[in-house]
Formats: C-alpha cells, structure tokens, sequence
C-alpha cells in the first residue's frame, strides 16, 4: 500500500521490503537529528497492523507466544514472538493492550499469514483477530504529542503510533523524516529486525530478544523447549554483532552480504546505514565461535565488531542491558 507521503516533493522510495515508505526526503542526516530530538515523524505505514479482541485476549496470546502477557498492564508496549516447534521465530510482534484489545505491528506482508495461524489457534476461546493494516498506519516519532494533538482513534505503542490511515498524509504535523533515519537509530541501539538480522533459523537467544520479547519463566509455549535448553544447558550457535564500518568506502553491505573472518565466510549481513554521528555502521549474524576482538569483511567493506550478544550467552548468562545504547 503505497504511502502518500512519497508524494511529497524531494522523496526516495526506500527499497523492498519497504519500497512503499520514503527512505529519505532530500536531507538524511537532517532528518536523523530532527528525529532524535524529537522534531520529526517516520512514515512506517508499509508495516500491518493486527487487532486481537476478547475477554480472553491477554491469557490465549500469553499461551501462544514467548512474552508473559496474562497480566499486561493497559498501555504498557512490549514484544512478543511466535516461534516454531523447534524454538525458531516465526514472527515478531509489537503490542499493547488496551483495556479492550490488543494491537500489534509485524512487518511488510506478515499480517495475513500471522492472522491465519492465530485464527486457527483460537479454538473455543472468546477472541477475534483481525487484520487492520488498511484501516490504519504506523508513525514513530519522539515527539511529546498530547491526546489534542494526535487523530481521533491513535492507539500508541511507545514511540510507535497507529493512526487512521485517512491521516496518514498529514504526518502529525511534524516534519517527516525518511526509514533511513529510523534505521540508523535502530542499528546504532542494536535493535534488531526480524527478516532483516533474521532468518529461517533464528532462535531467540542469537539476537537479544530474551527479556525483551522472550519470558524465561511463564508457562510453556510453541518453542519453549528449545529456549530453556539453550538458556539453561547450553549456548546459541550465533551471535548478533555491531559493526563500525570502513568510512573511506562509498557503498554500505546489503542485506545477506556474507560476514567473512580470515578466509571463512562466518555470518551475513543483517542492515546497514549512514549514522550522522557513528559513520557507516551494520549488524550482522555471525557464528558464536568468531574471536570478539577480531577484524572482520561485511560484503567485502572492513569492519570492526562491537558485542551484542556474548559468546557465552546461554547457561543462564544474558546479554547485558548497558550494552544497548541509545544515541542522544
């Protein structure tokens, strides 16, 4: 669904998976700042939008998925996954309740498929799942926008918004500022993406998501037993990596570009941007066994790593919250 906001004069569409978004309106860097202080608004409306109603909402979604969601507490953002027989994601929600609905976001394209399989899981519980992406838009901004200032029916989950789609072309009022912007931020935070520093055989540990999207201690869930195994026997086979990359080259690594330490090839790429602060910069999956210390090639550009996850994550050691960073 393409977005009208690459209408306006001076935006680039952004490449798939989010070719219907701007990646930037003329000025990135401009953008970035006005964005991390709180003075622009990042169209996102290429993500879908799913809404789970019902008095059984919270206790059926809590049993399905690996958040501990029986108790959230109305207007409280968190994350959940939707994992596999064999522990590995399948989908990556951000949600809030509330007090009568859950909300969620996924990504570009995983609403229908998501919708089907919580619909099939519903069996005699009082739920109703339905996918909203055309109704409304996604919109993450920093900005401190009071009630009086956001379009009748925005349901907020933190920074992210989801707006009547019939607003979505007057941008809160805000400058907008394109995903590139988003993106920067989100790497330089070591947030990852799923389908970007995902692929079909993540599992949780590898990149951070425990804590975050994962409860260690609730009840059991599809995938549970591999999250256990691995938090209380055993270690990820990969690990999530910040990456500094070279400035002096003028082309940043795609996604899926190989990882390569030595002669080996030893992960992929996940994303990669221009920060206005950090220079070139990325993520990346690479193998639990890559010395922490050493020089690595992201798509044939140098780079030098920064822990994310430790090597030794698992048995019950877990990625430390200092070393998710916010740029100011």
């Amino acid at each position: 669904m393409r977005s009208p906001l690459l209408d306006i004069p001076g935006a680039v569409a952004a490449q798939a998976p989010d070719a219907d978004v701007a990646a930037h309106y003329g000025d990135p860097f401009a953008e970035q700042r006005a964005l991390l202080n709180g003075e622009a608004v990042v169209d996102r409306s290429n993500r879908e939008v799913v809404r789970v109603t019902g008095p059984d909402r919270l206790t059926w979604l809590n049993d399905l998925s690996s958040q501990k969601l029986v108790d959230l507490v109305p207007g409280q953002p968190t994350q959940t996954l939707v994992l596999d027989l064999q522990g590995r994601v399948e989908h990556h929600l951000t949600l809030v309740d509330d007090g009568e609905s859950i909300w969620a976001h996924v990504e570009p394209g995983a609403g229908s498929e998501l919708v089907t399989y919580l619909d099939k899981m519903r069996f005699m519980l009082r739920v109703e799942v339905a996918d909203l992406t055309v109704e409304y838009a996604v919109l993450t901004t920093r900005a401190e926008l009071g009630p009086e200032a956001l379009p009748e029916g925005t349901v907020a989950i933190g920074e992210d918004l989801l707006v009547p789609r019939r607003h979505l072309a007057e941008h809160l009022g805000l400058r907008p500022a394109g995903l590139w912007a988003y993106e920067a931020e989100r790497i330089a935070d070591h947030r990852p993406r799923f389908g970007q520093e995902t692929d079909h055989k993540t599992i949780p540990h590898e990149v951070g998501w425990i804590g975050a999207a994962v409860h260690l201690s609730k009840g059991c869930y599809r995938g549970q037993e591999t999250v256990a195994r691995v938090h209380n026997l055993g270690h990820p086979p990969r690990r999530l990596v910040f990456l500094h990359l070279d400035g002096s080259v003028d082309t940043l690594p795609p996604h899926g570009a190989p990882v390569v330490h030595g002669d080996a090839e030893v992960g992929f790429v996940g994303s990669s941007a221009r920060h206005h602060e950090l220079g070139p910069i990325a993520l990346a999956l690479v193998k639990r066994t890559v010395p922490v210390d050493s020089p690595l090639l992201a798509g044939g550009v140098a780079a030098s790593q920064e822990v994310i996850v430790p090597p030794d994550a698992g048995r019950n050691v877990a990625v430390d919250p200092a070393l998710r960073r916010r740029i100011r």
